[in-house]
């Protein structure tokens, strides 16, 4: 009888810090090497093959990895994929589950044994608690030391019970994979999310190209500049360590007019306000040392691969209740946005070293290395960077699910929504750069705090005070901005209603657009979530929900979720599920039009947000280039009529802010 189902688990040795470093260095390294091959057919018995041990994995498995006609099953499958094919073995991502996926749309934590805990699963199908010291010891490099004999790695003859543990550890991983699969398998990933996560896949698999004189040079200068400020410290203050807190405190209280109680951020900035000086000048070089201005550098020097490109820097549904993706390495949802002028002369004299050049010309060194790190991503000799990026898609998406016309209209008529904003809280025109364009600020700030039933906390979250805005009008932006949009203000209480409504009634709620909130429950079989299905058909999961008093008396959902190491209950309310709704719709329009152009033949290489990184041969490239691209993101999208796009876009040799 022909198998279905493949389940498998590796363990693998390398000399290069995954955690670090990522995945594909990992592999990319003669010392990388499969140690243990653990699998199952259909959720039968677990067999480890000991590859250090010259044991070959079945002919009928290595024909199985690469059949069609037999999925795959991993728990970070990415991890299978990536090192088989690296060993060797071919194996297409396309026809592969990943359980860690599964787990993560459902709401659950991540991390096989996280997983298998919040799911209840007993005891003899939980991972082994022994695993990360088995790990330490025979997949890591060891520290050579007399005991050892000096030898930098431990092999199956140095420990043989250790080794025997390991390969039970190995096949334990196989029967926790399987159980949660067998828990999770009632709400399968629907297809296209499935497909979602091959498109990812690949892309993480192309990476992009570094700029290494770039990066070495910013790592170089930052070094030599923090070693500069260091020296005029030990100049001014006579201390062994001025970059000691505790040491510059007690330099500053008894040195100057200062008075401080400790020596933070924020300290720093307040008394910079008053200080003059040597106490000025000290507080200022501390601030500039507490500066983490090549930390992303460092990170892509730490990560590059042998060919100059970086790789595995997104988590597909990274944000787990939404699905959006998150950063790796370097963290690349999280760029300075700030541009240093004259662009092409900074990058220059960073990957010359030029330190003093870049301070003649900067003034502020640890600023400009901080500007510069989007430009470390580049395009080979022979292609181009195009980069093309939503416009306000969440203002958009907001408006289209409430339905605020006045809103929709700024959209049709690509119009400024700060200002239109600004303009319609005020009741005056706004014209950014033009009349009351100082007014636009405050309408952009309450765009960006307020759509998700925020109040002043929201605004002052979102930058509002250092915008310039008084405290005290805080209250008078909120009520404007909500008095012009009652439709979103209705959207609010009607998805509160809905929420309450189902887990009250455990009936199905509908609201406009093929919003439907339901109640999954079969205690049985373990299973409780309140669920929201979108317009695109994808389910957001709210696991083990239950109404309850919130932190201000009154009634709220509360549901599981994994916060820091813990499995804990949160509540929530209206505006916070209309901000997921709404964040998990632009998320599904960003996974659309990655799927369209790829279609269209383009290669993405990252994304940032709501904007798309691709590589485009200069031979390939058309005088129109950046439109089509824009076209293809911005296509009528079949579960969204009448959501209104639009995309902006540019070519680079480098990424860049726009």
């Amino acid at each position: 009888m022909k198998h279905k189902h493949l389940s498998i688990d590796i363990e693998t040795f390398s000399d290069v810090d995954i955690g670090k470093c990522g995945l594909f260095k990992y592999v990319d390294t003669d010392a990388f090497e499969i140690l243990l091959f653990a699998y199952s057919y259909d959720f039968g018995p677990v067999h480890v093959v000991d590859m250090t041990k010259g044991e070959i994995i079945p002919a009928d498995v290595l024909q199985d990895l690469a059949d069609p006609g037999v999925i795959k099953h991993a728990y970070n499958a990415a991890f299978e994929i990536t090192c088989l094919n690296r060993a060797g073995y071919r194996t297409p991502p396309d026809q592969w589950r990943c359980t860690m996926l599964h787990g993560l749309y459902l709401g659950y934590p991540a991390g096989l044994a996280n997983l298998g805990k919040a799911l209840g699963l007993p005891e003899d199908k939980r991972k082994m608690a022994a695993g990360k010291a088995l790990i330490r010891y025979f997949c890591v490099p060891c520290k050579a030391t007399k005991k050892n004999g000096g030898r930098h790695r431990n092999r199956p003859a140095h420990d043989p019970d250790k080794w025997k543990t390991f390969k039970a550890y190995n096949a334990q991983d196989v029967v926790t994979e399987m159980a949660d699969y067998q828990r999770l398998m009632a709400y399968p990933v629907p297809g296209w999310v499935q497909e979602d996560w091959v498109i990812d896949y690949e892309l993480n698999r192309r990476g992009i190209q570094l700029d290494m004189d770039l990066v070495k040079g910013a790592i170089a200068i930052d070094g030599d500049y923090r070693s500069a400020l260091i020296e005029k410290a030990i100049r001014i203050t006579g201390l062994r360590n001025p970059n000691s807190r505790n040491q510059l405190l007690a330099w500053l209280n008894e040195n100057t007019d200062l008075e401080l109680e400790k020596l933070t951020k924020e300290t720093v900035a307040e008394s910079l306000q008053v200080a003059s000086g040597d106490a000025e000048e000290v507080l200022r070089i501390r601030k500039n040392l507490s500066k983490s201005s090549v930390t992303k550098y460092q990170a892509m020097d730490r990560a590059v691969c042998s060919d100059g490109r970086i790789r595995g820097v997104l988590q597909f549904y990274g944000a787990n209740r939404t699905g959006r993706w998150a950063g790796r390495l370097v963290q690349v949802q999280n760029l300075p946005h700030d541009v240093p002028q004259a662009i092409a002369t900074a990058r220059h004299l960073v990957k010359s070293k030029n330190r003093r050049g870049l301070e003649l010309m900067y003034g502020d060194v640890a600023s400009t290395l901080s500007q510069l790190i989007r430009t470390a991503f580049i395009a080979p000799d022979d292609a181009m960077l195009c980069v093309s990026d939503f416009s306000a898609i969440e203002a958009r998406v907001l408006s289209w699910l409430a339905g605020e016309k006045w809103r929709m209209d700024v959209f049709a008529n690509n119009g400024d929504i700060y200002c239109a904003s600004a303009s319609s809280m005020f009741g005056v025109p706004v014209v950014k750069h033009g009349v009351n364009g100082h007014l636009r600020q405050k309408g952009k700030v309450a765009e960006l705090a307020l759509g998700y039933q925020g109040g002043p906390n929201a605004l002052i979250s979102m930058g509002a005070l250092k915008m310039g805005l008084m405290e005290d009008e805080l209250p008078d932006i909120v009520r404007r901005w909500r008095a012009s949009n009652p439709r979103i203000q209705d959207f609010w209480y009607a998805v509160d209603g809905a929420a309450m409504s189902v887990m009250q009634n455990a009936q199905p709620v509908g609201l406009p657009h093929g919003i439907i909130f339901s109640r999954e429950c079969n205690l049985l079989y373990g299973y409780d979530y309140l669920t929201i299905t979108l317009p695109s058909g994808r389910r957001l999961f709210y696991p083990q929900p239950y109404v309850g008093e919130n932190q201000f008396g009154r009634p709220a959902i509360h549901y599981k979720t994994q916060m820091g190491a813990n499995w804990v209950y949160t509540s929530t309310y209206g505006g916070k599920l209309v901000e997921n709704i709404t964040q998990a719709i632009a998320r599904d329009c960003l996974a659309l039009a990655l799927k369209r152009l790829v279609q269209h033949g383009y290669k993405p290489l990252m994304h940032i947000h709501d904007e798309v990184v691709l590589e485009v041969p200069k031979e390939q490239l058309h005088d129109d280039e950046i439109d089509r691209i824009n076209a293809i993101m911005c296509e009528p999208i079949p579960w969204a009529p009448g959501l209104i796009l639009n995309a902006d876009g540019f070519i680079s040799p480098y990424y860049k802010k726009d």
